[in-house]
């Protein structure tokens, strides 16, 4: 595949929640584009047939070929793949880890000048929740097969279309009494995606990165308690909160993965029980000269969309 341009970027899970508003930030600051994904048709549906300088290619992210084929003459890369909720072969450990390193070690034969992997604040290799360990693996298989790239790691991110403040939201108008977890003290500091995704935008065109590990959290740390608030007092709600032990969501999340599509999952109620808050000894948003968007401003913008 020959390349765009000398300095086209190829982004992994470029039609994703956080890679298309990567992708879109990328082409504002005029870097070419291949976006390598399973369904090449849907980033053609996403971003149209007009742009020269976008590609949308076929990859699978577990098949060493085509990813140095969408890798072929890139100046820059993005891994933006990530796995929510295991299914058969897509495991934590297939996606996190394996494929995570199948991409820097294709990127690095390829003698891509960048590599950006997208990771998670709190991933950790020695955690006892498996998401958490196999987040915190990935990032040393990456820096094992890539030594000089790129960690990124996003807080809780929120926006339109969001599975994360958009589902909250539609809870709390719906649930007279909404159920906390735990007793609601888990930090937490969301990121709006479109400023993580101006970021990585921002990270990819720096001539010098003296730092390889960036950490994006918003504005403000919540407890869960305050976030619910927050959104609620947002919406014009007032629900009754009332604390639910962890032990039981466990075993409800437990009930719910024998369901093809789970509404809750066991790693998602762990990742409830640590706090997701930047560190202050981390490069981020400030770094890149920008001030990121509070959850109360983009939640009003959401409600007048939908009002």
């Amino acid at each position: 595949m020959a390349a765009t341009n000398d300095r086209t970027v190829t982004v992994f899970g470029g039609t994703g929640f956080l890679g298309r508003r990567i992708v879109r930030h990328l082409r504002a600051g005029g870097i070419p584009v291949r976006i390598a994904t399973r369904h090449p048709d849907r980033g053609h549906r996403l971003f149209g047939p007009d742009d020269p300088q976008l590609q949308s290619v076929g990859a699978n992210i577990r098949d060493e070929r085509s990813v140095a084929d969408a890798l072929a003459g890139a100046y820059g890369v993005v891994n933006a793949v990530s796995l929510y909720v295991e299914h058969e072969e897509e495991t934590f450990h297939s996606v996190h880890v394996d494929a995570a390193q199948r991409v820097a070690t294709q990127a690095l034969r390829a003698d891509v000048n960048r590599l950006i992997h997208i990771s998670g604040i709190g991933a950790d290799a020695d955690s006892q929740s498996l998401y958490i360990r196999k987040r915190g693996e990935g990032e040393l298989a990456v820096r094992a097969a890539f030594v000089e790239a790129l960690i990124i790691r996003p807080a809780v991110m929120f926006g339109p279309d969001d599975a994360f403040l958009a589902t909250i939201l539609k809870l709390l108008r719906q649930l007279p009494i909404y159920p906390m977890f735990g007793r609601g003290r888990t930090r937490l500091q969301p990121a709006y995606v479109e400023d993580v995704a101006e970021a990585i935008g921002r990270t990819m065109q720096r001539v010098e990165t003296p730092s390889t590990i960036f950490e994006f959290g918003g504005p403000r740390v919540y407890s869960y308690e305050e976030f619910l608030r927050a959104v609620a007092h947002q919406a014009g709600l007032a629900p009754r909160l009332i604390p639910i032990p962890f032990a039981v969501w466990h075993a409800l999340a437990r009930a719910s993965e024998m369901f093809p599509s789970p509404l809750l999952t066991r790693n998602q109620v762990e990742l409830m029980q640590i706090d997701t808050v930047s560190s202050p000894e981390m490069s981020g948003f400030v770094e890149l000269g920008i001030s990121p968007h509070s959850v109360e401003a983009i939640l009003q913008k959401m409600l007048s969309n939908c009002g």
